[in-house]
Parts: structure tokens; sequence; C-alpha cells
């Protein structure tokens, strides 16, 4: 009996009601809110054990509450939530967030009231009726900036004294992102696939009837059909690497990534291109630059995709030039990493070049689709920029030619690593490929 009586008088029986709670959660909820709502009643069971006051044997009854304070075993447990967690006073203002947390909102949260670290009325409104009522609330909201993002806000109030509110973020950017991309990419699939079927279609009914014995014609209609073909192929290919590139557009890249040597790659893997229209590819650029953080593949295709349109767009028995540098300090974008891809091709006119990056939007939609050209190229372009939290500049003068150029923010340096760009092959200053 004395066991018991510890039991229930020391601060365990907190922690013990916790487990309990999110044991309930499952059961009444089910999978599908299951993860949620379990990660608040386990914060809350986690804080319980550690805010409560043990009440042992020497505890006077009649002692004053403590004041909320974070062991560092509760830190360090808050702190590995992969979901964003922030906890409130009754002032409502702000006495932990976790890493998940600190990353949404930048530093220096912990002691402001909630209202100057989160702007969103709705989630205030439903951390107010919390706080009032101690009945749990939901709320939903976007983060437009830097990149749109979707969140479900969860509040409860956690039953020590004095009470603490906690607020945990589900983020829903994923679920609505994929709903887009599928609803987008069916839009676009039917509209432009439409016209390259409805020729394949028609050149097939025609060797079907009067064309089926002309051999003359037969050749013909096959090529253009295979052409079409082609066509429709490049284009589900680049609908399905936008929309997976769209999709994880929230999503920090990771890897340390020495632009000359993916830009290096891209040029190589075109020069057969370049070769077929006498068109000369020269990279210069600065040894020495340091390495972006960033996915290789994701910026390889990036480079790809604009040297190939500098090729494509370009004079014949022309010059496609890329440069590689970085910005000197004190200047826009000062410190960034840069690559610019410039043509001597006709040129953009200046009403034009706002929509380039827009999806399916062609400057000569004839030209484009005789170059094999789907629309899409600058929308991938501007999507992989835009997650590597970089920039894409882009300059043109009718009958001079158009640059496009990506600035990329440098990777932290290494302790104890060679520094970025270093390497035993740096880039010339004049390379031909």
């Amino acid at each position: 009996m004395s066991r018991v009586k510890a039991f229930f008088q020391g601060r365990f029986w907190p922690f013990a009601a916790g487990v309990l709670l999110a044991g309930a959660v499952a059961l009444a909820f089910g999978p599908v809110v299951f993860g949620v709502l379990a990660a608040l009643a386990l914060a809350a069971a986690v804080l319980l054990s550690f805010l409560a006051p043990a009440a042992g044997p020497h505890s006077p009854a009649s002692a004053a509450p403590p004041a909320v304070s974070l062991s560092p075993l509760a830190k360090g447990v808050l702190a590995e939530l992969p979901a964003p967690v922030m906890l409130l006073d009754g002032a409502q203002r702000v006495l932990f967030v976790n890493e998940s947390m600190r990353a949404l909102l930048g530093p220096g949260a912990e002691g402001k009231h909630v209202s100057a670290v989160l702007r969103n009325p709705a989630v205030l409104a439903a951390i107010g009726e919390t706080a009032a009522d101690g009945e749990p609330a939901t709320a939903q909201f976007t983060l437009p900036v830097p990149i749109e993002r979707h969140y479900q806000a969860h509040v409860a109030r956690v039953g020590v004294e004095p009470p603490v509110v906690a607020l945990l973020l589900h983020d829903l950017t994923a679920i609505r992102r994929s709903e887009q991309m599928r609803a987008d990419f069916v839009a676009n699939a039917s509209h432009e696939l439409r016209t390259p079927l409805a020729a394949v279609s028609g050149f097939i009914d025609t060797l079907r009837g009067h064309a089926k014995d002309d051999e003359a014609a037969r050749e013909k209609f096959l090529e253009i059909m295979s052409v079409e073909a082609a066509r429709m192929r490049r284009l589900i290919d680049d609908l399905l690497s936008l929309t997976r590139i769209e999709l994880n557009e929230h999503v920090p890249p990771h890897g340390r990534i020495q632009l000359d040597n993916v830009v290096r790659e891209a040029a190589a893997a075109l020069a057969p291109l370049a070769d077929a229209d006498n068109v000369t590819i020269e990279i210069a650029g600065t040894p020495g630059l340091p390495a972006v953080i960033g996915e290789r593949d994701e910026l390889i295709q990036l480079f790809q995709n604009l040297i190939h349109n500098a090729i494509k767009y370009g004079r014949q028995n022309g010059h496609v030039w890329i440069a590689l540098g970085r910005v000197p300090q004190g200047q826009d974008n000062g410190g960034q990493v840069f690559v610019m891809v410039r043509d001597d091709g006709e040129g953009i006119a200046p009403s034009a070049i706002p929509r380039l990056t827009e999806r399916f939007y062609r400057v000569d939609v004839k030209r484009s689709r005789e170059k094999g050209g789907t629309g899409l190229g600058l929308a991938i372009v501007k999507h992989i920029v835009s997650r590597h939290q970089g920039r894409l500049q882009i300059e043109s003068k009718l009958g001079e030619g158009s640059s496009f150029t990506v600035f990329l923010p440098p990777a932290p340096a290494e302790t104890g690593v060679r520094p970025a760009g270093t390497a035993s092959t740096p880039l010339g200053v004049t390379e031909m490929l």
C-alpha cells in the first residue's frame, strides 16, 4: 500500500495518465489522425510528468505552485519531435519551441507574445479559445513565403499549474500539392496531348483507307506519326518531371555540389546536339568557387534545359557562352555563386520575358514545336531554382541574344575541409567543348 500511495503522490502519475490518453486517442480516432493527436498526447504526457510538482510526504499541501519550467529531458524529447511544437504560458508568451518550429519561424521566438511570431488570425483565435475554455481547437493556415506551405494547427491546454498551451503543426503541404498537381497534370496533359494524338489518329485512318496501298504516302505518314509520338513522349516526360519537382519544392535539398562539375557534365551531354548545328559552347569560370547545397540530378537538369534552349534558339554556326563566378559582397545577391548561359540568337521581346517560366508558354509556338520544345523547360528551371533558394534572372535584347543567370547561395564552410572549388583540375579561364 505504501508503494501505491507513493506512486500516486509522486510525479509519475501524470506520465501514466498521458500514456493512457495517447492510447485512448488511438482507439477513438483511428489511424487517419492518430499520428497528429497521439504526438500531441505524448507531448502532454511528457510535460505533465516533468512539469508537475512531486507531492511526496515532505511536500507541504499548501505550497504555491512552481513556475513553469522544462527539465533537460523534457526539452530533449520535445526537440526531437519531427512536427513543429510550441508551448505558451498563461499570458500567451512563447515558453519553448522545438527545432522544427524554429526552422519554420526563425530564431528569437522565446519570450515573445505568440502574435509577434504567428500572425495568422485563425491560429491566434484557436489559441485564445483553448486558453480560455480548455477545449482543444484546430485551424488551417498557409505561409506564403519563401515557399508556399500549408499547415493544420492543433491546440490543447496542458493540465499543469500554471496552465500551458501546446501548439502542434501538421504539415499539409505535400497533400495539398499532390491534389493540385494531379488536377494540373490531367488538365495540361489532356490539352497538350490532344493535337498530336489527333494527328496520329488521323493518319492511322488514312493508312487504313485510300492510302493503304500507296507506299510513298505510307512512308511519309509513318514518319509524321513517329515525330508526333516522340513529341507526346517528351511532353509526358516533362510533365512528370515538373510534377515531381513541384511536389518536393518545399523540401530543402541536401548534398554539397560543385557547380563547375555540374555545368561541365550538362554541357558535355549536349555536345552532339551543338555539333549538329555547328554551335560552339564556351565555358569560362573562376577557380575556387564555393560549393552549393543542392540535388545533383536536379541541377544537371536545370543547366541542361538552359543550355539546350540556348542551342535551339541561338544562331546556326553561332556560340553559347557559359560563365561561372561569385557576386562581390555589397552588390545584389552578394556572395552568391552564379551561372550565366548566353546565346547569340534573335532575342526576346521585353513583354514576353515575365511569362517565359509559365508552363506551356511559348514566344513562337510554331518554331518551338519544330525544335521539339514542350513549353515546360523554363517552368522546370524556375521550380528547381526555387527549391534551392536561388534566383533566376532573364535578360534579352532583340537581335543580340538572351542570357539566363541562376544565382545560388553558397554552402556553409566545412571545418577542417579543403575550401570548395580547390579541386586538382579547376575550371580554366576558357574551355571549349
